[in-house]
């Protein structure tokens, strides 16, 4: 039997439109004539949904009692009996009810493949088993419904059922998506914009990988080499040496000419890492391919013009761009063509730009080492030929033989393979030179001299130290590479552990010296800026002593470019150090540089504030200030004035203009006075347990609101928050009188009040004409209005002292586009957590 085809709709949220496209689709292929039921679709109520299973058939589902409640499941029985060509299944991460034949929906739905029917489901992104720790980070809910991703891998067909953020808010504002009383809790909630951005964009990656994988899957299936060009992606390859930088803005240049362009860099290393170039001129070109948008790779490769090759292969590139060799042209002549020659011939339909740089001609000589093996073996090999040598021959003349000549070189070929294994190449050449003036002088006619009367004898000999050289220098080089094999793992190691170390938030320059010190075993590693020592790690401080810096051992000074130094006690390095070495410095003077333009910054800053607000001071001084003083001192004055006989009313209007307007003042000076305390972090706070229950009341009795103002939806069972609950009434005063000010009278302000995690959060919301995105973060400013013109309400330090008084709380205090128009004012305070701490009385 012919198993079914699987075709899922795939969305980011709910209520974006899977299940209405999958009856469209039904709709489709019943149009087309096909047989196709309803195996389960869940409509919740909405009404659009609903009048799109019209004219299919709907199979019955499978009653299921539990727990005193009774459930709706799939029937797999009826439909596989059915035996229809498509069935539509709905909410394929869907957990079945206890007791079913299968846990899992999609566990259902393999079955009716299996069964040979077709059949078409939905599933969100956040049901994903590999995602589901990135949705809880992103809306802060945990998932109990997931999917394996080799199930949705599986299906024939994934079509994602995209719809904007924004356009989801205002469905699920209008009604469309959940009942009226939930609507502000989504909002509030799972539907912020931030989530529904988040998990949009993990939707389109995600299909966009499997888009890729598809796509390289078919290229495999049907042998196709050339590039595709679906999007251009042009490979870097970087040699290692200063020219690096160039060829990456070259191939950067390319990359930006077409909409879409990706900028891929590649290093290949060879297999045994002894030619390996300056490290720290890769660190450096690595950081710019990252700051131009592109990505890092390094591969391992015997042949470079092959590996480079095969990486764009492998990555569907268009262009390769490299440099022109810097080999001499009589290099050049004497060893052939270079790798840009070998690169074009091989690369196909790529194209290949040879670039030129600075470099391009000037030898540079490979690196050497020295010998791959210790002393002590080098003297042990030596002592293995100066006393095995004399044993062997006595052995070999005790039980000579004319005829055994052969045994005689095979033994003494042996204990130079001996010697060579443990001394390496030097004890082994000068135990071949022994062995065959000893195989001469006591094995070949005539004995007892150093003449040889048989030419074949002489050849014999020739070919043993011949073979006895070659296989020292096999084992040396064997060696060697050995040693550098264990030399680069642990420089990679080492790094590795300096990376991490900074990734998990520790100080840079600390974590570097710290690293370094450990690296090369040093006594102390001091690293000094502007004559300043900004770090000293030493084995005494790393041992629990800190403070203490040993100074036993020798010291080397290593100059920074940036007005600094590193000292390193302990021990000389040596000259296989200096790449690590170099690593290290690379690293250390990018972090003092981003460690001076962090200072500089945060010095800059503070200034930058105070002449703004200074600034708007004075305006607000001189406008907004005056107006009430004036109004004041006119209405003292009229009063004082004999010229006129006032009555008694106006008496008591010029009073009543004079106290209101000394309020109005006074209020302003107070807010003037908050905000200056704020900037200089004075501002006493008083932090107890209390609820949004027992808040909002006091604030709306303060503005004097009367019945229907302003709509109420704050449940006592809410968690208390850790607040002061003086400063908290004094923000949702401001925030109230505002949406009062701007709401339509037909559509009262709403407050409501949920839980969001560790957090409680209360929501001001109104459907006046909003703010701007442009204007937001101007909104929290002091002094600003946003183009308000009415001088009767204040010199606009609302906003910027409730933003104050929020983040002085621990809490935050955000803005939100109310769905279908007006702004959201979000109070967000820690929720009580502490057992010890009750809810205030």
């Amino acid at each position: 039997m012919t198993k079914g085809i699987l075709k899922v709709y795939l969305g980011a949220a709910p209520g974006v439109g899977k299940t209405f496209s999958m009856l469209e689709e039904g709709q489709r292929l019943r149009g087309q004539g096909r047989d196709i039921v309803i195996g389960l679709v869940e409509t919740h109520g909405r009404t659009e949904t609903i009048q799109m299973t019209d004219g299919l058939e709907i199979v019955p589902r499978r009653h299921v009692a539990h727990r005193s409640v009774e459930l709706d499941e799939l029937d797999i029985d009826v439909v596989i009996a059915r035996e229809p060509e498509w069935a539509l299944v709905d909410e394929l991460a869907h957990t079945n009810a206890p007791g079913s034949a299968n846990a899992k929906r999609w566990q259902d739905v393999q079955q009716l493949l299996d069964a040979g029917i077709n059949v078409i489901s939905t599933v969100n992104i956040q049901h994903i088993e590999s995602l589901n720790d990135v949705v809880q980070s992103i809306t802060g809910v945990v998932q109990r419904e997931t999917i394996p991703d080799s199930v949705l891998r599986a299906a024939d067909q994934v079509e994602l059922v995209d719809l904007a953020p924004e356009s989801l808010r205002h469905r699920l504002a209008g009604g469309h998506i959940y009942p009226a009383g939930t609507i502000d809790a989504a909002l509030s909630n799972y539907f912020r914009l931030g989530n529904l951005t988040a998990l949009r964009e993990l939707a389109l990656l995600w299909l966009a990988d499997e888009v890729d994988v598809a796509l390289q899957a078919y290229r495999n299936e049907h042998g196709i080499q050339g590039k595709w060009e679906a999007r251009e992606r042009v490979v870097v390859a970087l040699p290692g040496g200063p020219e690096g930088e160039t060829l990456i803005r070259r191939g950067a240049r390319i990359a930006a000419r077409t909409s879409g362009g990706q900028l891929l860099a590649v290093h290949v290393s060879s297999p045994d890492g002894l030619a390996e170039p300056d490290p720290a001129a890769l660190i450096t070109q690595r950081s710019l391919v990252e700051s131009l948008g592109g990505s890092y790779h390094q591969v391992v490769g015997d042949r470079t013009p092959t590996a480079l090759v095969d990486f764009a292969r492998g990555v569907n590139a268009t262009q390769l761009v490299i440099g022109v060799s810097r080999r001499s042209r009589f290099t050049a002549f004497l060893t052939g063509q270079g790798i840009g020659a070998t690169v074009i011939r091989a690369s196909g339909d790529i194209d290949v730009h040879i670039v030129s740089h600075a470099s391009a001609g000037t030898l540079q000589l490979p690196r050497t080492t020295r010998g791959a093996l210790t002393l002590r073996r080098r003297l042990v090999g030596f002592a293995v030929a100066v006393f095995g040598m004399p044993t062997l021959t006595f052995a070999l003349t005790f039980l000579h033989n004319r005829e055994a000549l052969v045994i005689d070189v095979l033994s003494y070929q042996f204990l130079v393979v001996v010697v060579a294994l443990v001394g390496g190449i030097w004890p082994a050449v000068t135990a071949a030179a022994i062995a065959g003036v000893t195989l001469d002088f006591f094995f070949v006619s005539p004995i007892y001299t150093v003449a040889i009367d048989d030419p074949l004898h002489l050849l014999a000999l020739l070919i043993f130290l011949i073979v006895a050289v070659l296989v020292s220098l096999v084992v040396d080089q064997g060696a060697s590479r050995s040693r550098a094999a264990k030399r680069s793992a642990a420089e990679a190691e080492t790094l590795a552990a300096v990376a991490a170390s900074i990734i998990r938030g520790e100080n840079a320059v600390e974590a570097l010296a710290n690293r370094m010190r450990e690296a090369f075993g040093l006594t102390s590693v001091t690293i000094t800026h502007l004559g300043a020592v900004l770090y000293e790690a030493s084995a005494a401080a790393s041992a629990g002593t800190p403070g203490i810096a040993a100074d036993e051992g020798k010291r080397t000074v290593v100059e920074l470019a940036n007005q600094g130094s590193v000292v390193l006690r302990g021990r000389d390095l040596q000259a296989s150090d200096r790449r690590i070495l170099d690593a290290f410095v690379a690293q250390i003077e990018v972090a003092l540089v981003q460690r001076d333009l962090i200072t500089e910054a945060e010095g800059l800053r503070p200034l930058e504030e105070a002449d703004r607000l200074r600034t708007a001071l004075l305006a607000a001084v001189g406008h907004d200030l005056r107006t009430p003083l004036s109004a004041a001192t006119a209405a003292v004055s009229s009063l004082r004035s004999t010229d006129v006989a006032w009555t008694e009313r106006d008496k008591d209007d010029l009073l009543s203009t004079a106290e209101v307007s000394l309020r109005r003042l006074a209020e302003l000076v107070n807010d003037l006075l908050d905000a200056s305390r704020l900037q200089a972090g004075v501002l006493a706070i008083s932090l107890s347990a209390v609820g949004f229950d027992e808040i909002v009341p006091l604030a709306l009795d303060e503005l004097s609101i009367r019945n229907g103002e302003v709509r109420v939806d704050v449940q006592p069972d809410l968690p208390a928050v850790v607040c002061d609950p003086v400063l908290v009434q004094r923000v949702l005063v401001n925030l109230v009188a505002n949406a009062i000010r701007y709401s339509p009278d037909d559509s009262p302000p709403i407050i409501t009040a949920s839980s969001f995690g560790d957090r409680v959060e209360l929501r001001v919301i109104d459907r006046g004409p909003g703010i701007p995105q442009s204007a937001l973060a101007e909104a929290f400013q002091p002094f600003q209005r946003l183009g308000d013109t009415d001088n009767t309400t204040g010199v606009g330090l609302g906003l910027a002292l409730s933003n104050g008084f929020m983040d002085a709380m621990g809490g935050k205090l955000n803005a939100e586009d109310t769905p279908g128009g007006g702004l959201t004012m979000v109070i967000s305070l820690p929720a009580v957590t502490a057992p010890d701490l009750e809810r205030s009385e």
